[in-house]
């Protein structure tokens, strides 16, 4: 009875689980099976609509189309490469300003300079290349008091850590040292001005009296205006976006007009009316010769009675 009843739970259990699964089973396979059905029916649709002839109406749309995308295109660019030439114009315009500004600047320093200094004193006059040398050394001056002001900070580190754990007291002195020539270098470099690049000034030379002398000066031709040629619209040179534009449109507007004078004349072929084709009889001389002769020859006898 044990046996009877283990192996008929073992079948009501696999009964059970089967119940359970085969439904979802079901659902699946009926899932992958619509699933397969619409991609086929996706591919087929495709395949169609890449062998199927474009509409006449349905192509013009679409060069109309990009003939304005390609239009909108080139005003973008048009817009685009306008406001750069114009920022280039006022950036240009802000750097000769500021280049006036400093020869004014410069100007007025030498101006000061001399009348501050006698004339019968030299004065020295700073030219742009000793200018760039002096700042040049300034800057190694600086980079090697940073670099010394770095160096002595690590030493006084490294020394402090080493002290912790009974080292010498003199490595860490030794940075603290370099750490303060170090900044006091920094900053006696820092209050030092940097010689800036002066035009020398001119020198006045005495007038010398002399007679003027007049000599005839040929007139000077009269220049003419030269006209200048005119640049080409951009949808008259070939390679550019506006040409391919235009030469859509002019195709678009071509196959429209033939399109239209091709409906115009099937049209008025079909309510035009059908004109019958009527020929004349022709009388039949041979008939008519023959009355002509029986009524001549009765005459003839009616004559020859009387």
């Amino acid at each position: 009875m044990d046996v009877i009843g283990g192996g008929v739970l073992v079948a009501a259990a696999a009964t059970l689980w089967i119940a359970y699964l085969l439904p979802s089973w079901l659902r699946r396979r009926q899932y992958l099976a619509t699933e397969r059905n619409a991609v086929r029916l996706q591919q087929t649709l495709r395949i169609l609509a890449e062998t199927a002839e474009m509409p006449e109406p349905v192509r013009l749309e679409a060069t109309a189309r990009e003939v304005a995308t390609q239009q909108r295109i080139l005003h973008e660019h048009e817009i685009t490469a306008r406001l750069e030439a114009e920022a280039a114009e006022h950036l240009a315009i802000a750097e000769r300003r500021v280049a006036e500004g400093a020869a004014d600047a410069a100007r007025e320093l030498a101006a000061e300079a001399i009348a501050a200094h006698p004339v019968t004193e030299p004065v020295a006059v700073v030219t742009p290349e000793s200018a760039a040398a002096a700042r040049r050394a300034l800057r190694r001056k600086r980079a090697l008091c940073s670099l010394t002001l770095l160096a002595s900070l690590v030493v006084a580190v490294v020394g402090l850590i080493a002290a912790a754990f009974g080292g010498s007291l003199l490595v860490p002195a030794a940075g603290g040292l370099g750490m303060v020539l170090g900044f006091s270098g920094i900053v006696r470099l820092a209050k030092r001005q940097v010689p800036r690049a002066v035009a020398p000034a001119a020198v006045e030379r005495e007038t010398v009296s002399f007679e003027p002398i007049e000599l005839a000066q040929e007139p000077a031709p009269a220049e003419g205006w030269t006209p200048q040629p005119l640049p080409r619209p951009l949808h008259l040179s070939r390679g550019t976006i506006a040409a391919t534009a235009m030469a859509s449109i002019q195709a678009a507007a071509e196959l429209k007009r033939s399109a239209t004078e091709a409906e115009i004349t099937r049209r008025s072929a079909e309510l035009e009316p059908e004109v019958p084709d009527i020929t004349p009889a022709a009388a039949p001389a041979p008939a008519a010769a023959s009355v002509a002769q029986r009524s001549a020859s009765t005459a003839g006898h009616g004559a020859r009675r009387a």
